[in-house]
């Protein structure tokens, strides 16, 4: 394991001089709204809950699986490998967990850099602010890296601003500040095709949000998740779980009981799903629903 720390910070300015309008690739060509190889595990922050982590862990390949943790969007002035993520998933039992980060694209432009993510099994984007992921990685031989993990069968996974980078369109990605959700960088990796990703939705308030970027790009599927909740993406098949629920903007209502949806603005719609819920991405309909019990929304 190793961790490729920063240059200094004279010469991150140079280099980013050399990176200048750097922006991620277009990942997802597929004919799927999510990746036909691999998975993709989205996280609302917060992440508590062992189940989540375990799934990242089983979808990854088991507990000698190699799962890259990137904590870059976090903006301290470096990390080691005791990384709070990755003394995570070490707690649980995996074995062989990294930290790799740099702010400067051009040390994520080299092959030492890239080396850990050669055999990975899985990346982890930690929290932060979204935009540092793409200032870092964006364009350069990193980005490529963490595609081919999915092309491998791999895993794609992150946590607040790790959760938002995963999207096509970066939700809340203002380099001056995370209430405004249409930025300067409004570009995501692209995992998730078509589709915006914001998080802490619940615990924030955050529940009417998403329409800001609807207004701009009516055509794309919003997905709001709380903390300590997941959703699970293969193909167009997507699962909820873990603690709370995920809000979906899909022009359309649903309700476990059918009732409500009547009253609202048209423009205004969302829904709740929660652990056990799934819902077809590409046609943009629940297909299955957990059992109705307890406290519903």
């Amino acid at each position: 394991m190793r961790l490729t720390s920063i240059l200094s910070a004279a010469l991150a300015a140079t280099t980013t001089l050399a990176f200048p309008t750097a922006k991620p690739t277009s990942y997802n060509t597929n004919s799927t709204v999510g990746p036909e190889k691999g998975h993709l595990v989205i996280v609302g922050g917060n992440l508590k809950s062992e189940s989540i982590y375990q799934r990242i862990i089983s979808l990854a390949g088991g507990y000698n699986a190699s799962i890259v943790v990137v904590p870059t969007a976090g903006g301290d002035p470096s990390y080691d490998q005791n990384f709070t993520t990755a003394v995570a998933f070490r707690e649980l039992g995996a074995t062989n967990v990294t930290v790799l980060h740099t702010y400067d694209p051009a040390v994520a432009n080299t092959d030492e850099f890239i080396a850990p993510l050669k055999s990975a099994n899985a990346v982890f984007f930690g929290g932060g602010r979204q935009w540092r992921i793409v200032d870092a990685y964006a364009g350069t031989k990193t980005e490529t890296a963490f595609n081919e993990i999915l092309d491998r069968g791999g895993v794609i996974s992150g946590s607040s601003a790790g959760a938002s980078i995963i999207g096509s369109f970066l939700a809340r990605g203002d380099t001056s500040g995370n209430d405004i959700l249409v930025g300067d960088h409004t570009v995501g990796f692209g995992y998730l095709k078509n589709a915006a990703i914001d998080q802490h939705v619940l615990v924030r308030n955050r529940h009417f949000d998403m329409f800001q970027i609807l207004e701009v790009q009516p055509e794309l599927l919003g997905i709001a998740i709380d903390e300590d909740t997941a959703v699970v993406v293969h193909g167009d098949d997507a699962e909820i779980i873990g603690s709370t629920y995920a809000l979906i903007y899909d022009g359309g209502f649903w309700s476990r009981d059918g009732s409500g949806g009547k009253y609202d603005l048209p423009e205004k719609k969302f829904y709740f799903l929660k652990a056990g819920d799934k819902y077809d991405l590409g046609a943009r309909k629940v297909v299955e629903t957990a059992a109705a019990g307890g406290d519903e929304l």
